[in-house]
């Protein structure tokens, strides 16, 4: 009878050993706990968990049961120091019936100052051959405190739940750093300082963005394709309160028109024909963080309703169910279409459109900021460089060139054209010849400035840009009785800037 009641007794304790170690990742509470376990179940006066560090190749209490917080600082063991040293070296158990009789059993902790009757219980904790440390328990044996094979067994069970958890805990704790390192380099890459461009259009851009990533308020950004919209969002997110939180991404232009509203909101088990289980949603799926719809004029009307109750209930439904979810989300939007002209075409709800339409940022195109193409250039002729093994530059010819495109693909056709130069080019500097089709086309002859906008010949991107510069000087300068400081200040630049500019473009204030 005793004897059942004996394995009861162990196999209650194992079972409530394995509850704890899998309750979470808190390493020496659980292990802690363990040991108590241990004592309660099985009558085990000490447990200690000894680990390896394996910097210092030392040995050191990490949880026990039984000991003083001042006993358990001074159990440290060297490899092959005492008996938990010897375990350790050994990888064998060990079994000290009468520590009183074993002079090899040195008590460092001090927790022991009448040794004989003590059984000691020493037993390494291994997981495919890695030692991670030792397992120790005292024990006063009688007639009715079951044997030490019994011990030895159960304490090779939970030695053995140990292993596995510390070595859960270990791949737990350098995922974690990994991704804190991570968030760090997203948080660093995507910053306002890594934004390129110093153009007074762009730099009220970012002014913007800085105002606005702080805050949880809706964003929509504007802009043609491959201006950079992605990277504004992704920007807005990594410096917000919500960095720590998940960002997703989701083009409505390339999921399939009858799939995205699985794709947002989910799908209950049997939602709809094929669906076997549930599958959570993009909005779920970025509760504390940011969602970014990218392409939302591609939105079908009938979601239209759906999205913006989440934007103005912040709660969904999955598809096949009626119970509510809340969303902790922030919204930023993005679209390359001009969505008032949709609202009066019939494509997008205009009470949509209002609600997303909270902070509106509008990414000029690169033709309107022609000044940044240089920095892109150096930019991307650097990261290709790089990224290839390579070392080549553009010649003075080839950045004129690339200068004075139009660059209807933006940033986006500007990258991919550099990265196919550094790709295909034979020498170390890329000549004109070099070039794609597209960059040689001759170019007319441009009149110089004089002060009539109707001078400036539009043929030429460059030009083009300078007189829509000019105008917007000359519109500063009127709405600001002509004071410069004032007008530099609306346009974004300083006095000094505006002084040269008036000289470049050869304004003559008396006759504005």
């Amino acid at each position: 009878m005793d004897q059942i009641i004996r394995k009861n007794n162990e196999l209650s304790a194992i079972l409530s050993v394995a509850k704890v170690l899998t309750s979470s990742f808190d390493l020496e509470n659980n292990l802690y706990l363990a040991m108590e376990t241990l004592a309660t179940h099985l009558e085990m006066q000490r447990g200690c968990v000894f680990l390896l560090d394996s910097f210092t190749d030392q040995l050191r209490i990490v949880a026990a049961f039984g000991l003083t917080p001042k006993e358990i600082k001074r159990g440290k063991y060297r490899i092959g120091e005492g008996i938990v040293g010897r375990v350790i070296e050994s990888g064998a158990p060990m079994c000290i019936l009468n520590i009183g009789d074993e002079p090899k059993f040195l008590n460092k902790t001090d927790s022991r100052p009448k040794k004989p009757g003590i059984s000691f219980l020493c037993m390494p904790i291994v997981l495919d051959q890695d030692i991670f440390g030792v397992i120790s328990v005292d024990r006063i044996y009688g007639e009715k405190h079951g044997n030490v094979d019994d011990d030895l067994r159960v304490l090779y069970i939970v030695s053995s739940l140990i292993a596995q958890f510390v070595k859960l805990w270990e791949n737990f704790r350098e995922t974690k750093r990994e991704c804190g390192d991570l968030r760090s380099q997203l948080q660093e890459r995507f910053s306002l300082p890594n934004i390129i461009g110093e153009s007074p259009i762009f730099q009220q851009v970012l002014k913007s963005v800085k105002k606005v990533a702080g805050t949880d308020t809706t964003v929509l950004l504007l802009g043609e394709s491959g201006t950079g919209k992605e990277l504004v969002a992704q920007t807005l997110h990594y410096q917000s309160h919500r960095a720590k939180g998940p960002y997703v991404p989701v083009n409505l232009a390339a999921l399939p028109e009858n799939l995205i509203e699985v794709e947002l909101f989910g799908v209950e088990k049997g939602g709809y024909t094929g669906a076997t289980g549930r599958r959570i949603g993009r909005f779920e799926t970025a509760n504390n963080g940011t969602i970014f719809l990218d392409e939302i004029g591609e939105l079908p009307m009938n979601l239209q309703v759906k999205l913006l109750r989440v934007l103005q209930e912040r709660s969904f439904e999955r598809v096949g169910s009626s119970q509510s979810i809340h969303a902790n989300v922030r919204v930023v939007a993005a679209t390359n279409k001009n969505l008032p002209e949709e609202i009066k075409n019939g494509n997008f709800r205009e009470d949509l459109y209002w609600r997303l339409n909270v902070v509106p940022v509008v990414l000029p195109p690169l033709r309107q900021r022609s000044s940044d193409i240089p920095l892109l250039l150096n930019y991307y002729i650097e990261k290709f460089n790089h990224t290839y093994n390579r070392n080549v530059r553009l010649s003075s010819k080839v950045i004129t060139c690339l200068n004075h495109y139009a660059w209807p693909g933006n940033v986006r056709e500007l990258a991919n054209t550099v990265e196919r130069l550094v790709i295909m080019s034979e020498m170390k500097i890329i000549m004109e010849d070099d070039l794609p089709s597209q960059f040689k086309q001759k170019r007319s002859k441009v009149n110089d400035l004089s002060y009539g906008e109707n001078n400036f010949n539009t043929d030429n991107l460059g030009r083009e840009v300078e007189c829509l510069e000019r105008r917007q000087i000359i519109k500063a300068l009127k709405e600001n009785q002509f004071i410069q400081k004032k007008a530099s200040q609306v346009l974004g630049i300083t006095p000094r800037q505006m002084g040269y500019r008036i000289k470049k473009y050869n304004i003559n204030l008396r006759k504005i």
